[in-house]
């Protein structure tokens, strides 16, 4: 009689996100690329069957949901095999874009591959405030990207990252949804890690800012202006309690840097000491299931009080680690947004130092260059 093999009891991933390259026109002062984007081991990128490799293993791990993100994911000329290869497994798609490189020709070749859903980002409601923040003239290609993803057929998400520059134009933006037809909308404020780290005090809403933004997303809401909803993500800064990250470390999703490293959120690179595997040496059943970096901080073993005897332990699965480490050079600290959290006097002074600060933004000119240049906020 064969021996029975045991059960493994941790939570499988319903996302995979396929961060295909950092490489983006746009120079966006949040931009979500790590700082040292441009390091020799990042413009190493996975080939083609790397990926078409590692999207089939996501799906037998029990991936049902595929983000093809970056950089901008249509920098890579393969993106139409590797979004056929996750069609050919059943995963549902999303091409996260800026838009700018989405063409009706491209498009229909992707649409034809079998692609499900498109997301794109506009930094403003205006063109030059847009082209502004993203750094080149490109607000008007975006609006023609939406028309192209309507007239496919395929369900469109529009994305605007919300920060001091511009709250104040949130009505209109949703004006522009309607206008685009968006079937749904993310406003998701900016979150202070990396490049969005060091604009802080150029970026972070007022508290009256912020209400303001609460209340006109709840007359939206009510007026149900696209047909899929509203996402309104607030500032962690903002909060009394943390946000699950990525619905708890190592719980709900994986993410794949170009250059094959598996992470379970996009900043944990950030976190000195981890060691990731990557795809080309380990499958993702391994990584998922036996890796180090997956295990440090799942589930609740790993956490010291406040949140081990906290009621909210299985709620928040003890906030964010990149933050706690940016806070309080501690990656297994409480999350200092927590109000329970013996450090939360660190987020309250560095919110307060922010609003009081008027600092130009510092940006990336390319995912190429890796140079620098500033913005002066007027």
């Amino acid at each position: 009689m064969s021996e029975l093999l045991p059960v493994k009891t941790t939570d499988r991933p319903f996302t995979l996100i396929a961060e295909l390259t950092y490489r983006c026109p746009l120079s966006c002062p949040y931009c979500s690329n790590p700082l040292n984007y441009n390091d020799s081991s990042y413009r190493r990128e996975l080939a083609t069957e790397d990926w078409v490799r590692t999207i089939q293993q996501a799906r037998s791990l029990g991936v049902w949901q595929l983000g093809f993100s970056g950089g901008e994911p249509l920098v890579r000329q393969d993106l139409e095999v590797l979004v056929k290869a996750a069609a050919q497994v059943e995963l549902y798609t999303t091409l996260v874009t800026a838009g700018t490189l989405f063409t009706s020709k491209r498009a229909s070749q992707l649409c034809r591959a079998g692609l499900n859903h498109v997301q794109i980002s506009i930094q403003d409601s205006r063109a030059t405030e847009s082209d502004y923040i993203a750094g080149t003239r490109c607000f008007e290609q975006k609006l023609d990207a939406a028309r192209v993803v309507k007239d496919l057929g395929l369900p469109l998400t529009l994305n605007f990252v919300l920060h001091r520059q511009n709250i104040d134009r949130l009505e209109e933006m949703l004006e522009l949804c309607q206008r685009l037809q968006a079937d749904r909308v993310e406003l998701a404020h900016t979150q202070y890690y990396g490049w969005a780290l060091q604009n802080r005090a150029a970026l972070l809403p007022t508290p009256g800012q912020l209400e303001r933004a609460v209340q006109i997303v709840a007359a939206a809401k009510q007026r149900r202006i696209c047909p899929m909803g509203i996402l309104h993500v607030i500032p962690d800064y903002y909060e009394d309690y943390p946000k699950p990250c990525m619905g708890g470390w190592g719980r709900r999703a994986l993410v794949i840097a170009p250059n094959g490293d598996a992470m379970p959120c996009q900043a944990a690179s950030s976190i000195p000491g981890m060691e990731f595997a990557n795809v080309r040496d380990r499958d993702l059943d391994w990584i998922w299931f036996e890796s180090s970096a997956f295990n440090r901080f799942r589930g609740t073993d790993w956490m010291s009080e406040p949140c081990r005897s906290c009621d909210r332990a299985q709620i928040d699965f003890g906030g964010c680690r990149c933050q706690a480490f940016l806070f309080t050079n501690n990656a297994a600290a409480t999350d200092p947004v927590c109000q329970l959290s013996p450090h939360h006097d660190l987020v309250v002074t560095a919110r307060e130092e922010a609003l009081e600060q008027s600092l130009p933004l510092v940006v990336h000119r390319s995912s190429v260059t890796g140079a620098t240049f500033t913005k002066n906020i007027e």
